[in-house]
């Protein structure tokens, strides 16, 4: 009668003779999609440190940090709106999650001309974001006169977290919008067609989501704190 440890035996061999053989461990990964995870990977490792600053700033101040609801309020017909600017920024960002999500879609049933006009629609939506982001960045320089280095409305430091934080985000985006407009033009001409892999569309994706989670994540940590 076969054992549970006779038949974890030749299983336990296999596996040490595979890792052990000059074999390639993961074949069925893309190479494109493996190096786009190792970057993620690493840009997840400054995210991170970032945050992990701004919460020890902010909790080792001895001045009052300013209140997010009013530092980032917009005045629409006398109405004071606190984090309304802040509020469709997410949803844009949210909602390209959700058009590069059916682009990637798409590229896998080979419509290109979907996928295309999907990516576009990601792209522009990002470029929006940007928008609102430099508008967002004078309104606190020029109104409200907050720097890298002082800021009038209480702890000095609250300039330069935040614009450390929100600009090394905002450069993801405007990367990813080129990055989306680029790949979406070969995909309107054809290019993937031909060679008959969309995989680029999905590695793109990748490097879009990402950029949308750390968004998340900064508009917990930093708005709604």
């Amino acid at each position: 009668m076969t054992t549970p440890a006779n038949q974890a035996g030749p299983s336990l061999r296999t596996l040490a003779s595979d890792w052990s053989s000059d074999k390639d461990t993961f074949k069925e990964v893309p190479w494109g999609k493996t190096m786009m995870w190792i970057f993620l990977l690493s840009d997840t490792f400054i995210f991170s440190c970032f945050l992990i600053a701004y919460m020890t700033v902010r909790m080792t101040t001895t001045e009052p940090w300013p209140l997010s609801s009013e530092v980032f309020a917009l005045t629409i017909a006398g109405h004071h709106i606190p984090l309304l600017l802040i509020a469709i920024m997410t949803f844009i960002l949210i909602t390209s999650s959700g058009t590069m999500a059916l682009a990637v879609n798409f590229g896998y049933r080979r419509d290109k001309n979907k996928t295309a006009v999907l990516m576009l629609i990601t792209a522009l939506l990002g470029a929006s974001f940007v928008g609102m982001q430099a508008f967002e960045w004078s309104k606190l320089i020029i109104e409200e006169g907050v720097r890298p280095w002082g800021n009038p409305m209480g702890a000095p430091q609250f300039g330069s977290v935040f614009f450390m934080i929100t600009g090394f985000h905002g450069l993801h985006v405007s990367i990813g919008v080129i990055y989306l407009l680029t790949v979406a033009v070969k995909v309107w001409k054809g290019d993937y067609q031909r060679k008959g892999n969309y995989e680029i569309v999905e590695i793109t994706g990748l490097y879009w989501h990402f950029v949308d989670l750390v968004w998340v994540f900064i508009f917990a940590f930093f708005y709604l704190w």
